[in-house]
C-alpha cells in the first residue's frame, strides 16, 4: 500500500481547486457547513476528511469525489485497479483519527456515479464515533470482523458476510467491535 499523503496530498489538491474557483475558506465553508478551521486543517494535510466531508467538498467545488484520487487525466469506460496499487487514505497514531481508512477502488475512472472503497475499521467505543451525512446512498458489506452502524437511534451490529443499505443523508457512524473490521462500502451519491 502506498503512503497515501505523500502520493495523494488530498489537503493541497483542495486548496488548489478552491484557489482554481476564486474562493476563500469562508466561502468554501459557507458552501459545505464545515468550519473555517477545520477546512484548513485538511488543507495543510493536519486531519484527514472523513469520506462525507469530503463528499461535501467536492460538490461544493463543483468535481466527483473521484477527482481527488485519480492519477491522471485519462478516463475510459473500463478501469483496473490492482490490488498493489490501491492506497489508504488515513493519518493520525490509529487508523485514522477519524476511526477508520480508506481505500478507493476505481480512483482512475473520472466521471462516475458510484465510489466504491474498502474500509478498515478501528475499534472505538461508542462515544468516539463520527457521525457524517450527505445526499445519496451507501451499501456496505463486511468482509471481515463485526461492526457496529448507528443511525438515528437504531444500533444495528454487522458481522462478517451482512451487508446494509440506506439513504445517506441521515447522520450515520460506524466502529469495529471486538477489534478491526474490513467492510467494503458503495457510495451513490447525488448532487
Amino acid at each position: 500500500m502506498k503512503d497515501a499523503l505523500a502520493s495523494l496530498d488530498l489537503g493541497n489538491q483542495v486548496r488548489n481547486l478552491r484557489n482554481k474557483r476564486d474562493l476563500t475558506l469562508q466561502d468554501l465553508a459557507g458552501l459545505t457547513g464545515l468550519s473555517k478551521p477545520n477546512l484548513s486543517q485538511i488543507e495543510n494535510n493536519l486531519v484527514t476528511p472523513p469520506i462525507a466531508t469530503l463528499l461535501k467538498i467536492s460538490s461544493a467545488l463543483g468535481v466527483a469525489i473521484g477527482y481527488f484520487f485519480q492519477d491522471s487525466e485519462q478516463d475510459s469506460g473500463i478501469v483496473v485497479v490492482r490490488k498493489k496499487d490501491r492506497y489508504g487514505v488515513a493519518k493520525g497514531p490509529h487508523i485514522s483519527h477519524i476511526g477508520y481508512q480508506y481505500e478507493p477502488l476505481a480512483y482512475p475512472k473520472i466521471d462516475k456515479s458510484m465510489e466504491p472503497f474498502i474500509v478498515h475499521m478501528e475499534e472505538r467505543e461508542a462515544d468516539d464515533i463520527k457521525y457524517n451525512n450527505h445526499k445519496g446512498e451507501e451499501f456496505l458489506y463486511v468482509i471481515e470482523g463485526t461492526l457496529e452502524f448507528r443511525c438515528g437511534n437504531s444500533v444495528i451490529t454487522l458481522e462478517e458476510g451482512d451487508s446494509l443499505y440506506f439513504d445517506s443523508v441521515v447522520p450515520h457512524g460506524y466502529r469495529g467491535i471486538g477489534g478491526h473490521a474490513k467492510t467494503l462500502v458503495v457510495i451513490y451519491k447525488v448532487d
